[in-house]
């Protein structure tokens, strides 16, 4: 291992608690209803919805960073600030979760939520190029590397049509949001971790 590089164990290991700090804190967020049986419970489902879909995405990130990160035993210098970056950006969506759900999902509040969707996209989009980076370096770069960077790239156009939108329809560019959301989770399902391991040795 170069002296200008580190073990990818101990920046996953830094990242899963960053993460894991993320969740809790949007767990946080969400209280009990004041009204009692049915009213109260429908009163909070927006809330839970919502949450519901931070999570998902925060969930999604976290998937796809552990098989991203696999994909190389080291990190260097470049690697290790885009990883700090995307943290950065990811950590801001408890925020912009609570602050959506303060506001009632006005059309600001909305477009808020979606910037910063696109901040976590472009950061995990850096992160995802520092790597393929050093996977080039070491001619290990796949067609599988490249068809996950397009689909990203994807997902960032995705998040830009919601942009506008957030202004006149909030619900349908938080529809497009999930639809984001599903088309990440889907494939994610399908990952063998057992192959997975064996690719890796």
């Amino acid at each position: 291992m170069s002296k200008h590089t580190t073990s990818t164990a101990r920046l996953e290991a830094f990242s899963d608690g960053v993460i894991a700090v993320i969740i809790t804190i949007m767990v946080l967020e969400l209280k009990v209803p004041a009204a009692n049986g049915l009213a109260g419970l429908r009163a909070v489902v927006p809330t839970l919805v919502i949450y519901l879909l931070s999570f998902s995405f925060t969930g999604v990130y976290w998937i796809n960073h552990h098989h991203l990160v696999h994909r190389t035993s080291e990190a260097d210098q470049r690697i290790l600030w885009a990883n700090l970056a995307f943290l950065f950006c990811l950590s801001l969506i408890p925020f912009f979760t609570s602050y959506l759900l303060d506001k009632h999902l006005d059309p600001f509040s909305t477009a808020l939520y979606v910037a910063s969707m696109i901040l976590t996209g472009i950061g995990f989009l850096l992160l995802r190029m520092a790597i393929g980076r050093r996977l080039r370096i070491q001619d290990a770069l796949i067609d599988e590397d490249l068809a996950i960077q397009r689909k990203q790239w994807l997902s960032l156009g995705l998040y830009l049509i919601a942009m506008p939108m957030s202004f006149y329809h909030p619900y349908v560019a938080l529809g497009i949001i999930a639809l984001v959301a599903v088309v990440w989770i889907v494939p994610t399902a399908k990952v063998d971790p057992c192959k997975e391991e064996q690719t890796n040795r």
